[in-house]
């Protein structure tokens, strides 16, 4: 029997070695600005006013100012004056009727010695000659609503990618080997 060639054959191997890459993100805090503005009540209050009319009791009690009182003591003399007429027409009357009892000229002119009153030039007196009024004037109120701005800065993310590695490498080359039979070398 003959001998028979034995072939070995190992085949190739490729070896890879990778790692995955590596995402890296960060992102910083956004900022934010916030003002406010605090509410406002504003209240303006009046002080109340007060008004005293004493025009018609200085009137009462000294007449008041020179052109009032002096229109009172000329519409004054003139009714004096139409009165005194009357009376002198009266009397002119009870003169012509001397014959009646009682118009005797002594009891007709005998009367007139009493002196005529001057006009009044004074006003009535009254409790109600002073005026006096108060103006009262609601308070002004005026609210302003508080009001808040807001700034918001946002900052971006920052993003970094790291590659993982990649080896490629032969871990086993191919080979053919042939081995030979062994030859008998004693014979």
């Amino acid at each position: 029997m003959q001998p028979i060639l034995q072939i070995r054959q190992t085949p190739a191997l490729i070896g890879i070695d990778a790692d995955l890459g590596q995402y890296s993100i960060r992102q910083p805090k956004a900022d934010v600005s916030m003002t406010t503005t605090p509410p406002e009540l504003e209240i303006h209050q009046y002080q109340p006013e007060l008004t005293v009319d004493q025009t018609m009791a200085r009137s009462a009690f000294t007449g008041g100012n020179f052109i009032d009182m002096n229109a009172r003591i000329y519409s004054g003399i003139q009714d004096l004056y139409l009165q005194g007429i009357a009376r002198r027409v009266e009397e002119g009357n009870r003169a012509a009727a001397i014959h009646i009892p009682g118009n005797t000229i002594a009891d007709i002119y005998g009367e007139d010695w009493q002196p005529v009153p001057f006009p009044e030039f004074r006003t009535p007196a009254s409790m109600d000659n002073v005026d006096i009024r108060i103006d009262t004037r609601p308070p002004d109120i005026q609210f302003h609503k508080a009001t808040r701005d807001m700034q918001v800065e946002v900052r971006r993310p920052e993003i970094e990618y790291t590659r993982g590695k990649l080896d490629i490498y032969m871990k086993q080359y191919a080979s053919v080997q042939y081995i030979p039979p062994e030859l008998d070398t004693r014979r």
